[in-house]
């Protein structure tokens, strides 16, 4: 299970990259996107998730920290996935901004043609 957890982390973030590196600017939010969305996985991959853990500490049971659920991995991806979303809404206003003040949705403005 590792495995296809860190193929996966891998994956997302090899073509977040690529998509970064593209001249074209919805493929750059995209790459954005997908390089978030590696982030969180790999945050969780650290958190070290545990089925049926108590997320709190409760009297009835031993004060074993490894008993329990970390809830720092969960609010730190919930904190990023609503901060990813917000940066993505702003990212897609200044492009269409863009597009219709240059024309283009090219990086620097323009086609390479030109």
């Amino acid at each position: 299970m590792e495995l296809v957890l860190a193929l996966g982390i891998g994956v997302l973030t090899a073509a977040g990259v690529w998509l970064l590196l593209r001249p074209r600017t919805f493929q750059v939010i995209i790459g954005l996107s997908l390089l978030g969305y590696a982030v969180n996985l790999f945050i969780f991959a650290m958190g070290r998730l545990r089925a049926g853990s108590p997320p709190v500490l409760r009297d009835d049971l031993p004060a074993d920290p490894a008993a329990y659920a970390d809830p720092v991995p969960q609010a730190l991806v919930l904190t990023a996935i609503v901060i990813s979303f917000a940066l993505t809404a702003l990212f897609l206003v200044v492009l269409m901004t863009s597009r219709g003040i240059t024309g283009s949705d090219h990086i620097d403005g323009r086609e390479p043609g030109e």
